[in-house]
């Protein structure tokens, strides 16, 4: 009996040949592209939440695929790139007069702490005596502003460098989006077909649990923490602060962490009570607590959850997760990724629920 085919390998044989040229495909593709995975994952997900629009739109413009990619990425190129590009100048002129501001605070003459700020047990005794060391050698107050100064040019340096590795990732993100768009549904039907035989009826429910949860995702985290940049700007700005729009911005950043602006608005009042200005300290303390952090707190689980029907607190694990372990990229696929586990989870209680009781009792012989 022969057991080999024409070519004179057996076929178990022939398959382990064949999974292994496949793994050296694999491994050589995501030598060449691992570059561009996370723009293309961004370019996706910015696809599937503005792919409503970009129907309407197309449905506008009769149908024609590629003048509408084409006219809905231009619109969110200047969605992303003009907001970004009109904040540069404002901002670093605020950063300039928030250093020097601090900086000069820091070099000049002895301060008193606010009455109530000094009789905080250990905190207020302790920030009493770092002032007055400062006050009594100011020679080491000027050098320590020098070596913060000379530590702000390095980060900056680093920082234009990101700017720039970002400008070019976001530049193939954009024309990664443009295909997406014009052959979106062609790729997904791809998709579809190549997963399908190992899938079957479990794909639907998969892509679904994905889609859902980097909807609810995107306005779970986005749109609250632009909310909340700007209701902590207003704040700063009525506090009288000098750099309100990079602070705004900065607490915006932040605001995509769960539960992280309070370190910005935080650090902002605990600085206003040191400096003196009580009542805007305590203001801008109270505004971040009943305002800000209301955001926070009550309307982003209310979104996540209740468009994912998923427990907040594990959303909150998948972001945190995901951003430990695949950077920014990761505050959408942590989540993304516990949805498709809830799914399996589910699907596998259903199955269970489904089984006669009778063959899940245990005493049973």
């Amino acid at each position: 009996m022969n057991l080999k085919d024409g070519n004179g390998f057996a076929p178990s044989a022939r398959r382990i040949v064949l999974l292994l040229l496949l793994a050296g495909l694999a491994a050589l593709g995501y030598a060449v592209l691992h570059l561009f995975l996370v723009p293309v994952a961004w370019a996706v997900i910015v696809a599937y939440v503005t792919w409503p629009t970009y129907r309407r739109l197309r449905a506008m413009l009769r149908g024609s695929a590629v003048a509408s990619a084409l006219l809905m990425t231009v619109l969110l190129t200047g969605a992303f790139v003009v907001p970004m590009l009109s904040l540069i100048v404002p901002m670093t002129r605020e950063l300039t007069g928030l250093y020097q501001g601090v900086a000069n605070y820091l070099a000049n003459s002895h301060h008193q702490l606010p009455e109530f700020v000094a009789k905080i047990p250990w905190v207020g005794t302790w920030l009493q005596d770092l002032l007055n060391q400062m006050a009594s050698d100011p020679a080491s107050v000027r050098v320590q502003v020098a070596d913060w100064a000379e530590q702000w040019k390095s980060e900056v340096g680093q920082f234009v460098g990101g700017v720039g590795r970002n400008a070019t990732k976001l530049g193939f993100a954009l024309v990664t989006l443009f295909f997406i768009y014009r052959d979106g549904e062609m790729m997904l039907n791809q998709l579809r077909a190549a997963l399908w035989p190992f899938l079957g009826d479990r794909l639907d429910i998969y892509l679904l649990a994905i889609g859902g949860m980097t909807r609810s995702v995107v306005y779970g985290l986005v749109l609250t923490a632009l909310a909340q940049g700007a209701l902590a700007g207003l704040g700063y700005w009525a506090a009288g602060v000098d750099a309100p729009l990079l602070l705004a911005a900065v607490t915006a950043l932040v605001a995509l962490i769960p539960f992280g602006t309070p370190f910005v608005w935080g650090s902002v009042g605990a600085w206003l009570l040191v400096m003196g200005n009580t009542v805007a300290g305590v203001g801008l303390l109270l505004w971040g607590t009943l305002v800000v952090s209301w955001v926070d707190n009550l309307i982003r689980p209310l979104v996540i959850s209740s468009a994912a029907r998923i427990p907040f607190l594990l959303v909150m694990f998948g972001v945190l997760g995901g951003l430990a372990a695949f950077g920014l990229i990761g505050l959408f696929l942590g989540p993304v990724i516990v949805a498709v586990l809830m799914a399996l989870w589910r699907e596998w209680q259903a199955e269970q629920v489904a089984v006669p009781a009778a063959t899940r009792d245990p005493t049973r012989l």
